[in-house]
């Protein structure tokens, strides 16, 4: 049969005990690294340019909210309306091809004229022939799309916007255009990414 010492044991056990305590009451030595959160997005944010224009979709300038009145407060019903469309409303993105007409647009910065139907827009149109044209929201809500019409004039000479919220009279004067929701109506030259 084996002997247990139990003074041994106990002194070991003991011992276990004061090495522990004193590992513990001295503590780890770590100590946590500062938060470097903020400085890490302060220092991100200073590399993107700064805009004077809503973000895409930002509720304030229409985006992204259900238009009023499109539901009822009864039972969830929606309203009915009249779907007759008056041709005065009609979208040129809405235009059969069939009936489209076609007008020389040249891109001065990709030094190439291309041929666009007035039912496409000026940036779907570069963006078929494989060029990386910029672009944000694609509603006209920002002006990441930005050109601007060098044939001289008015842009709305040349193109027709669907819904562009963010130039004033002033910049379309100057042959601005948002080529996200620009379909021309006329022949033109435009510098792509020239924002007012």
């Amino acid at each position: 049969m084996v002997d247990i010492n139990f003074l041994g044991v106990g002194i070991g056990a003991t011992l276990t005990l004061l090495a522990v305590s004193l590992h513990y009451a001295r503590g780890t030595g770590w100590t946590p690294t500062a938060d470097i959160s903020q400085e890490v997005l302060e220092k991100r944010a200073s590399t993107v340019p700064e805009t004077e224009f809503p973000e895409p979709m930002n509720r304030s300038i229409g985006g992204g909210a259900i238009p009023a009145g499109s539901v009822t407060g009864g039972g969830g019903e929606l309203e009915e309306t009249d779907t007759e469309v008056d041709e005065s409303e009609q979208v040129p993105g809405d235009i059969p091809d069939e009936e489209a007409e076609y007008f020389e647009v040249e891109f001065e910065k990709q030094g190439s004229t291309i041929e666009v139907a007035s039912n496409q827009t000026v940036l779907t149109a570069g963006e078929d022939e494989s060029w990386d044209l910029p672009y944000a929201c694609r509603q006209g809500q920002c002006v990441s799309c930005a050109g601007q019409i060098t044939s001289g004039g008015n842009a709305e000479d040349y193109v027709e916007h669907d819904n562009q919220q963010m130039l004033d009279d002033a910049e379309l004067e100057h042959g601005y255009t948002l080529t996200c929701v620009a379909y021309p109506k006329d022949d033109f030259t435009i510098e792509t990414g020239e924002a007012p």
